[in-house]
């Protein structure tokens, strides 16, 4: 079984596969969609096609998963958005870290803190880290908690 790395976005409606790693992993035929995606550049791409009932393996689990296969940023291969998640009766815990993907009476749990000790060597295509990314929430925080608006003069 071939591997590669990917991230898990909750964000994410759909899971993403670059046509690169679709060929590498040697998958069926794509099937075909009219969809467009518009990415977080605002730039718009056209899927290739969709590849159905892909397996995805997480430690010991087997998931089934579509994939929209498109010529994505090289630097991640995957994307798997909240259906995946769904399929795998995910429970993130963001308070205490840790992302636990579960099938029936077994649970495999990632503490997020935790993995970014571990190496990604992209040169061999394995997946041992996750990456948790903050940077998208900071930009809004002060406009979310109402902060936008306060001018440095100290009038009230």
């Amino acid at each position: 079984m071939d591997e590669c790395l990917a991230l898990a976005d909750l964000g994410a409606s759909i899971n993403l596969m670059p046509l690169s790693v679709w060929k590498d992993l040697s998958l069926p035929e794509l099937t075909p969609t009219c969809m467009t995606l518009e990415l977080a550049d605002r730039s718009v791409s056209k899927p290739i096609g969709i590849a159905k009932d892909v397996k995805v393996k997480v430690g010991m689990f087997h998931f089934p998963a579509d994939f929209v296969v498109f010529e994505p940023d090289p630097r991640v291969p995957l994307i798997l958005g909240r259906c995946f998640l769904k399929t795998g009766h995910s429970l993130i815990d963001v308070h205490k870290g840790e992302l636990t993907l579960r099938i029936k009476n077994e649970a495999i749990t990632y503490n997020l803190d935790q993995t970014s000790r571990y190496s990604a060597n992209y040169d061999q295509m394995t997946a041992n880290k996750i990456d948790v990314t903050d940077e998208a929430c900071e930009e809004y925080f002060q406009e979310v908690l109402g902060f936008s608006n306060v001018t440095a003069s100290g009038s009230p």
